[in-house]
């Protein structure tokens, strides 16, 4: 049976198989970590960018009003 499995035409199909489950996508797993956090953040895991910005403009409004009030 072994015989047989390396002479035919499933052999080379299996060989094939076996090559490509092998492959991978990402030459790294910084590579593969960015693509994870991307994909991430496109489904909204992170949060909304918009709430940082209006907490760095709230926090640069007080930062101005404590500057002027100090004076």
């Amino acid at each position: 049976m072994y015989l047989n499995l390396q002479e035919g035409p499933d052999a080379v199909a299996l060989q094939a198989c076996a090559g490509l489950a092998l492959a991978c996508a990402y030459s790294s797993s910084e590579e593969y970590e960015a693509e994870v956090v991307q994909a991430r953040r496109k489904a909204g895991a992170y949060g909304s960018r918009q709430r940082d910005v209006y907490f760095a403009f709230a926090v640069a409004t007080a930062a101005i009003l404590a500057v002027f009030l100090a004076l």
